[in-house]
């Protein structure tokens, strides 16, 4: 398996710093149209509701692609855990905040608790083929699109992303389809450790520098980020009205 710096493989760390970029910038950009900078509907169609999407896909991507490197070869349980009741309690602290803020659209499964429940789901494909685990996380994107299930609306159910209809909410990443990335991510990387070994033991030696780290260190630290970004953006946006 791939050699680390302090403990971590710089290259998963760099990707999930890009992640991270990518949703504060989507997020700045729902803030402005929040406020009235820009004009409504701006971030729910054309490039950036692409963009969106694509942010939410990386991160489950390398969820699933980091959920191989660290239990691929038997999962550590204790490790696992661990990391699952950071992400299930932060997912928790959005539900919660947002419910109180704005109960009418809050969080009751966004991106956090999509990773909870991949991260979760995800231990059962690890030992599959990396081929059948790619077609497999096709398979969850595509099937939301054909297969919708009256049956399936409760909220009991709306994780799933097979009901017909679902309360407004303004992150919303259920299973269908977003369990498909993280499955893309564990094929990929079991197919890139079997075809390539060396490939991230030679990303994570090059990381010593001072450059490295700084691009690394928000990919470390991308769940405190992810809580605490929109409170320091929204707060910057509200003292500049209060100042102009």
């Amino acid at each position: 398996m791939a050699q680390t710096v302090g403990g971590r493989i710089l290259a998963i760390d760099v990707a999930r710093t890009v992640a991270i970029l990518m949703m504060v910038t989507f997020h700045f950009t729902y803030d402005l149209e929040m406020f009235g900078f820009i004009p409504g509907g701006t971030t729910t169609h054309g490039f950036w509701a692409l963009f969106a999407r694509a942010t939410a896909g990386s991160f489950l991507f390398l969820v699933g692609f980091s959920l191989y490197l660290s239990h691929g070869q038997g999962i550590r349980w204790p490790s696992f855990w661990k990391r699952f009741a950071k992400v299930a309690g932060a997912a928790a602290l959005v539900s919660a905040g947002t419910f109180l803020v704005m109960p009418n659209t809050f969080v009751y499964f966004g991106i956090l608790h999509s990773i909870s429940v991949a991260s979760l789901l995800g231990l059962a494909f690890l030992r599959l083929p990396a081929v059948v685990t790619l077609v497999l996380g096709a398979v969850v994107i595509a099937l939301p699109n054909y297969v919708s299930l009256p049956a399936l609306n409760s909220p009991f159910f709306y994780w799933t992303g097979l009901s017909t209809w679902w309360p407004p909410s303004i992150d919303y990443e259920p299973v269908f389809p977003w369990f498909g990335p993280a499955l893309f991510g564990i094929g990929a990387a079991k197919a890139l450790t079997a075809l390539l070994p060396n490939a991230l033991m030679q990303s994570a030696a090059a990381g010593q520098g001072s450059l490295q780290w700084l691009a690394s260190f928000p990919g470390r630290h991308s769940l405190v980020i992810y809580l605490a970004h929109q409170p320091v953006l929204i707060s910057v946006i509200w003292i500049y009205l209060m100042l102009s």
